[in-house]
């Protein structure tokens, strides 16, 4: 059995849960020495959806070419599949 970490695919989170992995990425970023990305997150609790997801957006294109990263990559995608649940 292959234990290769694999993201599962979640399309149901809230606002709260999407800060939180926002937050997530936030932190990972900050402790892996990305400050330029980290600093997309900051204060990201309570923004408007349109901020959050243009947000979102850019960290995604930031990350296209730095396939070291390819995990955070990963968590900003499945946040981006559940930007249409912010309200």
């Amino acid at each position: 059995m292959s234990h290769d970490k694999t993201l599962k695919l979640v399309t149901n989170l809230d606002r709260g849960a999407i800060e939180t992995r926002l937050a997530d990425v936030r932190n990972v970023a900050q402790s892996n020495n990305l400050p330029d990305l980290a600093s997309m997150f900051a204060g990201i609790e309570g923004m408007p959806r349109a901020q959050i997801e243009t947000r979102v957006r850019n960290a995604i294109k930031w990350l296209a070419d730095k396939p070291q990263h390819k995990n955070l990559a990963a968590q900003l995608e499945l946040i981006e599949i559940n930007l249409p649940n912010l309200k």
